[in-house]
């Protein structure tokens, strides 16, 4: 029998992608020559944020600004623990102005932001678990910034390299489902990351390349709903097997940059 789940009330920050483009190219899923349908954009956006709401959880909007296509991906603009932020410092130069967006509006809503020294992109590389901090490193945020985000936060980071450019992001081959276990692609993590992630989550939910490839992994979990992408169909069936509920959400047009449901989604942490 499956195993009882309840879920957590969470607190989202989003940015609606009003401005969305793909202009550039600074991973192997954007290719600035393909169309892109801002309106369809939008439309997948809002119902991603309506089944939020209608699951119980609270949803914050930053302002989009013109001229920053990418800022719809609010998880990379920080990660929050216990009520502190850690900001971001993007490796490309053209999302580096996002930063101050999303500084200003923590500010406002009553944060201290650290501004770290190292490369660093917030939730995308950086996934509070419990009782430690998972962090990639490989392709965007540097192992400097793990060491300053231990020493801010006082959490445990445990580094984990990325190897496979398609997944450049710790959140698109990991996600947390609960405060105890996880789901993974093993491919996209160096051999001696395999086995630290083997040997912390042994129970652990694992994903075939074809979930992967459909940014299954780019999935969010109140702890019950596990808010992931349409194609992930094997992934969506372990998750039930283990007593979660999937609630597909289709966002393949922000696939078109890379970014799906968890990189659309900043959880605030209080």
């Amino acid at each position: 029998m499956p195993e009882s789940r309840v879920p957590r009330r969470r607190r989202y920050l989003v940015c609606e992608p009003r401005h969305f483009a793909v202009q550039y190219a600074i991973n192997p899923w954007m290719h600035p020559e393909a169309r892109v349908d801002t309106e369809l954009a939008v439309e997948q956006w809002h119902k991603l944020i309506a089944t939020y709401r209608a699951c119980g959880h609270t949803v914050e909007t930053v302002e989009p600004v013109p001229g920053l296509p990418d800022m719809v991906f609010a998880a990379n603009c920080a990660v929050t623990v216990e009520g502190k932020v850690f900001g971001s410092l993007f490796h490309a130069p053209e999302r580096r102005p996002e930063s101050t967006h999303y500084e200003t509006w923590f500010k406002a809503a009553g944060f201290d932001v650290y501004r770290p020294e190292s490369v660093c992109e917030g939730e995308g590389d950086l996934v509070p678990a419990g009782r430690w901090i998972l962090a990639g490193t490989g392709f965007r945020t540097t192992r400097e910034a793990h060491r300053e985000v231990q020493e801010h936060f006082g959490v445990p980071v445990i580094g984990l390299t990325l190897v496979d450019p398609l997944f450049y992001h710790l959140d698109t081959a990991l996600f947390v489902l609960d405060e105890e276990n996880i789901a993974y692609y093993p491919e996209a993590f160096s051999p001696g990351s395999r086995e630290v992630l083997r040997r912390l989550y042994p129970d652990a939910v694992i994903a075939t390349r074809e979930d992967a490839m459909a940014f299954g992994l780019n999935s969010v979990s109140d702890g019950l709903h596990v808010f992931i992408a349409p194609g992930a169909t094997a992934l969506a069936e372990q998750l039930s097997e283990r007593g979660y509920l999937p609630v597909p959400v289709d966002l393949s047009e922000l696939l078109k940059a890379g970014g799906g449901i968890k990189c659309c989604t900043q959880e605030i942490r209080s």
